[in-house]
């Protein structure tokens, strides 16, 4: 599990499949002109990887990762003080703990094993290993291995692409668009230890005890605190507190996932475009938002863009590298895709059944496959 979340880091530079390598200092300053050849398509993503290697050989360890662990850190310290509200008789207070411990919760299970699962944490696959299984499995109650190959070998590898990486696992097409989008994502605390313990058949012995050991110690660790340290008498409210916090910021969390990919253009296994075609036809960036942008990271809110074209760039880098990426794919007439969440919101409520219910039709960009 130690060089899980680091396998394909060498690819964390990769300019498209058959690429050659970018030896030429100061290649792509030319203009790449838009043209079918193959070698014009691969160079815009080299053009563009060559400008954003630029930047991060530039910044500093603070920059990189520092700022991003920071936070992280912060939401554990304010652990303390979500503990001590939570003991509180005063119905102000009570409600002040749920909304720090809730609030430190999706930082460190959205924000945290988001990160982890692209090894973002650390540039040691050692360490990167030991964060993985730290925040999906301890803090996030799901197993890293699965985590890892979901969302890094299907999800990114495969953007929407139908069968692969085409975030059908979000889609649950039995439900009313309702009970979807407002009611069963308060549900996460409960399915996903549940999902999690579906998908340990697939592991050794070693790595599936493991991910049990984890999980409870997570879950155990949050019930004795709140059992010892916030005075709660009875289990059954102390449960009832674990659902609260955790299931806090469910509902936006459920919202970005299929908001950024949902809807936008799909592609058939055998006749997928060339990466940067892919990633800027099927990946959408929501505005700034203090909350989630604190929250969740800004490459799962408004850098979504540039955290598909760049995945193992941290949160923070992705916001840095933000104004080149964004000018560049405009002054080569590729789509850089925006909009708001109340938009993206009134779209897959009005359009339920077509998003959700049934198969998107498989996109066909004309001259770029």
């Amino acid at each position: 599990m130690t060089s899980v979340p680091d396998a394909g880091r060498e690819g964390v530079w990769d300019t498209g499949e058959g690429a050659p390598p970018l030896q030429r200092e100061g290649y792509g300053d030319g203009a790449v002109e838009e043209v079918g050849k193959e070698e014009d398509r691969e160079s815009l993503m080299m053009e563009l990887t060559r400008l954003v290697q630029r930047v991060v050989k530039q910044s500093s360890w603070w920059e990189r990762q520092g700022i991003d662990c920071a936070i992280l850190a912060s939401a554990f310290l304010s652990l303390p003080a979500a503990f001590l509200l939570l003991g509180s008789s005063r119905g102000l207070l009570f409600a002040l703990g749920l909304l720090v411990m809730g609030t430190a919760h999706a930082i460190i299970t959205f924000k945290g094993t988001h990160l982890a699962s692209h090894g973002s944490l650390s540039e040691s696959p050692a360490w990167a290993g030991f964060w993985a299984v730290f925040f999906i499995e301890v803090c996030g109650s799901f197993t890293a291995r699965a985590a890892v190959h979901s969302h890094i070998k299907l999800h990114h590898a495969h953007t929407n692409v139908m069968g692969l990486g085409d975030s059908s696992t979000w889609r649950l097409p039995f439900l009313s668009r309702s009970v979807y989008l407002f009611i069963a994502p308060l549900g996460m605390p409960i399915i996903t230890p549940l999902v999690a313990l579906s998908q340990i058949k697939d592991h050794s012995l070693v790595q599936a005890v493991r991910t049990v050991m984890m999980v409870l110690l997570g879950l155990y660790s949050q019930y004795w605190l709140l059992m010892s340290v916030s005075g709660f008498q009875s289990p059954a409210r102390a449960l009832l507190c674990m659902l609260l916090c955790r299931a806090l910021y469910s509902l936006p969390y459920i919202h970005v996932n299929i908001f950024q990919h949902i809807g936008l253009p799909m592609f058939s296994p055998t006749r997928r475009p060339k990466r940067i075609h892919q990633m800027t036809h099927g990946v959408l960036n929501l505005p700034r938002n203090p909350v989630l942008d604190w929250t969740f990271g800004h490459s799962l809110i408004n850098c979504h863009v540039e955290h598909h074209l760049f995945p193992f760039l941290s949160d923070h880098m992705c916001l840095k590298v933000k104004p080149i990426v964004s000018k560049y794919l405009r002054e080569k007439k590729l789509p850089y895709q925006e909009d708001t969440y109340l938009s993206r919101l009134r779209l897959f409520f009005h359009k339920y059944q077509e998003l959700m219910v049934f198969a998107p039709s498989i996109t066909e960009l004309v001259g770029v496959q």
